[in-house]
C-alpha cells in the first residue's frame, strides 16, 4: 500500500510538470505573436495573419482591428506638419481677381491664359480671334484707310478703273475715281516725307517711296504702263509697310508737326473743289449741266476718300488730337464728309439758286465748305492759337 502511494504521487508530479511546461510554452508563444502583430502591422499581409492565427490557440490570440493598429502607430510616430508646395497650393478665389475686383469671367486674356485648360481640351477647336480684337501697331488704321478707297475703285467696283478707258460711257464714276486718287496722292506724299521720318535728315522709307512713285502715273494713260497695274503695286508696297510696322521695323510718328501739313494739304484740295463748285464760267464758256456734273462728282470723290482717312487719323492720332481737344472738331468734319458722299441725284442740274430746279453744285459745296472750315479750325487748334 505504501509503494502504491509513492508511485501514484510520482505519476502526479510528472503529469503536473508536463502540464506546467506546456503552459509556459504556450504563454511564451502567445507573447511572441502579440509583439509581431503590434510592432509590425503594416508589413504583415492578410494571408500571413490568417496563417499565424491558425497556428495559435483561439483563446490566446487577440488581433486588434486595423483602425486600432493605425492608432497605435500614430501614437508612436508623431505627426509632422505638412508644407504645401507651390504647385499643390489651393487656388483662392481672391487670388484670381484683378486689381479692379473683376470676376473670373471678365479676366483679361493674359490672366486667363494662366489657368490650366480642362480635360479633353483641344487647341485646334478654339474659335479664331476676330480681326477687330487683334492688337494693331500705331499707323495700321491710318495706312489701311489710305488703301481702302483706292483698292475699292481698282478691284471691287464694277468695270474697275475707268478714266483710261477708250470708250467712256460713265464719266460720273470717272470723276469720282479721279477725286479719290488725288486725296490718296497727297496723303502718301505727307506720309513718305514726314509721318514715317524722324526729320528732314532721315532716309525715306523704301516701300512708301515706291508707292508714291507708282501713284504719280497719269490716271488716263492707257498702256506702258497701265495705271491699274502701278496703282495695285502701290497698294502692295503700302501693305509691306504695314507688315514692317507690325514687326517693329518701320516707323510712324504722330507729332503735331506731322499732322498739320497733312491737314493743310487737304485744306488746299478742298479750296480747289470749292472754286470749281461756285464758278459761273470757265475758259470754255458758261458752266452747263454737262460740265457741272464733272465738278460735282470730283468733289464727291474727294469727300468720300477724306471721310475714310479722317477715321484712320482719329484712331492713330487720337493722343495728339485729344491733347488739344481736337477730336470733336474732326468728328464734325467726318459728318460733313458723309453728307457730301450721300448726295445721289438722278441727274445733276445747274439750276439757278432761285429756280425750282436744283443747283447740285451748290448743294454739295455746302458740306465741302464745312470740311474745309473744320480743317482750318483744327490746324489753328494744333498750332495753339
Amino acid at each position: 500500500m505504501h509503494q502504491f502511494n509513492k508511485c501514484t504521487v510520482g505519476k502526479k508530479i510528472c503529469i503536473i510538470t508536463i502540464i506546467l511546461t506546456e503552459v509556459l510554452f504556450i504563454i511564451a508563444n502567445n507573447g511572441l505573436a502579440s509583439n509581431v502583430i503590434v510592432d509590425q502591422p503594416v508589413s504583415i499581409t492578410n494571408n500571413e495573419q490568417t496563417a499565424l492565427v491558425k497556428d495559435l490557440p483561439e483563446k490566446t490570440v487577440n488581433i486588434e482591428p486595423p483602425q486600432k493598429e493605425q492608432n497605435v502607430i500614430n501614437q508612436v510616430v508623431p505627426e509632422e506638419p505638412l508644407t504645401e508646395t507651390p504647385e499643390r497650393q489651393p487656388t483662392r478665389k481672391s487670388d484670381r481677381f484683378s486689381a479692379e475686383n473683376k470676376p473670373d469671367q471678365v479676366m483679361s486674356d493674359k490672366e486667363s491664359s494662366k489657368d490650366t485648360p480642362p480635360k479633353g481640351f483641344n487647341k485646334k477647336s478654339e474659335p479664331p480671334i476676330p480681326e477687330k480684337d487683334i492688337p494693331r501697331p500705331r499707323g495700321y488704321a491710318f495706312v489701311m484707310s489710305v488703301i481702302q478707297p483706292l483698292e475699292y475703285e481698282l478691284n471691287e467696283r464694277f468695270w474697275g478703273w475707268r478714266p483710261n478707258d477708250i470708250l467712256n460711257f460713265t464719266d460720273n464714276v470717272n470723276n469720282i475715281q479721279l477725286g479719290v486718287l488725288e486725296v490718296i496722292r497727297r496723303t502718301i506724299v505727307v506720309l513718305t516725307n514726314r509721318i514715317s521720318r524722324t526729320g528732314s535728315n532721315d532716309t525715306l522709307d523704301e516701300n512708301l517711296e515706291n508707292a508714291m512713285n507708282w501713284l504719280m502715273i497719269k490716271a488716263t494713260q492707257y498702256w506702258f504702263p497701265s495705271p491699274e497695274s502701278k496703282y495695285n503695286q502701290a497698294i502692295d508696297e503700302l501693305k509691306h509697310y504695314i507688315n514692317r510696322l507690325e514687326r517693329g521695323r518701320a516707323r510712324f510718328y504722330i507729332r503735331t508737326d506731322n499732322l498739320i501739313p497733312l491737314l493743310a494739304s487737304y485744306q488746299d484740295l478742298l479750296g480747289g473743289c470749292d472754286q470749281s463748285l461756285t464758278i459761273k464760267e470757265d475758259d470754255d464758256g458758261p458752266i452747263t449741266s454737262s460740265k457741272a456734273d464733272n465738278h460735282f462728282y470730283y468733289a464727291q470723290g474727294v469727300a468720300k476718300a477724306l471721310g475714310v482717312i479722317f477715321k484712320g487719323i482719329r484712331k492713330d492720332f487720337y493722343v495728339t488730337l485729344e491733347s488739344v481737344h481736337g477730336t470733336q472738331i474732326l468728328d464734325e468734319a467726318i459728318d460733313a464728309c458723309e453728307v457730301a458722299t450721300n448726295i445721289h441725284p438722278w441727274l445733276v442740274t445747274e439750276g439757278s439758286l432761285s429756280s425750282i430746279f436744283a443747283n447740285h453744285r451748290a448743294n454739295i459745296d455746302q458740306p465741302i465748305n464745312r470740311i474745309r472750315f473744320y480743317m482750318n479750325v483744327l490746324i489753328k487748334t494744333l498750332k495753339g492759337y
